[in-house]
């Protein structure tokens, strides 16, 4: 198994995280947008798109952080990132797409290199304008979160599941580009609960191959 991805990455984030949940062992292979190294012809015969990640699965090549975690739910169900009952699994994936759909792709690098090159940004309007939106998702979670009867240590009960592999990233993300997380406190909560564990400890940007930290 080959992970294509690379540590500042949120997307490359969370499939390192379900990979590391599922005991799953994979080469790690760097393809750091900062570099150019998503748009190299290599890179975009492995994806067109010329994003990350990209899962090699044997013969099989996966894009898309989520569909990639549903793969991997799917082919290695054990241990599950998505409760058995429907209704529950409904309520992770909504809480999972908040971040995943509503809030990441404003904060890509390709995004903001289009504010900045091309719309003419300064660096202090493109930090209010992600700030912004990063706010409207983290408020709607923070209530969602708050008022859920099936919040419990994680985002839905004890065990972690696909909204805590997107909010986790998402959090990181944030503070890199200067937004203040302070006051959701449920979040907070929840995402130390998250690094306590060594699976997503292992996954964080900084202890990655390619990090500047490294």
């Amino acid at each position: 198994m080959k992970l294509y991805n690379t540590y500042i990455s949120s997307a490359s984030y969370r499939v390192r995280i379900a990979l590391n949940l599922k005991g799953l062992e994979y080469e790690f292979v760097s393809v750091n947008p900062f570099k150019g190294d998503n748009l190299k012809p290599e890179y975009l015969a492995v994806n067109p798109q010329g994003v990350v990640p990209t899962l090699v699965d044997g013969r099989r090549t996966l894009t898309q952080s989520l569909a990639i975690i549903e793969y991997l739910e799917e082919t290695r169900p054990d241990p599950p990132l998505l409760p058995a009952d429907p209704l529950e699994r409904a309520r992770v994936r909504a809480l999972a797409l908040v971040p995943a759909c509503e809030m990441h792709p404003i904060n890509t690098p390709r995004v903001r290199k289009h504010l900045a090159n091309d719309l003419g940004l300064d660096q202090e309007t493109s930090i209010a304008w992600g700030g912004h939106w990063n706010g409207l998702g983290f408020g709607t979670l923070e209530a969602l979160l708050n008022d859920s009867p099936h919040t419990g240590t994680f985002c839905h009960g004890d065990r972690p599941t696909l909204a805590d592999l997107c909010l986790v990233p998402q959090l990181f993300v944030a503070r890199v580009v200067q937004t203040d997380v302070s006051s959701y406190p449920t979040l907070l909560r929840i995402e130390e609960a998250c690094l306590a564990l060594p699976e997503f400890r292992a996954a964080m940007p900084e202890n990655q191959p390619d990090s500047p930290s490294s």
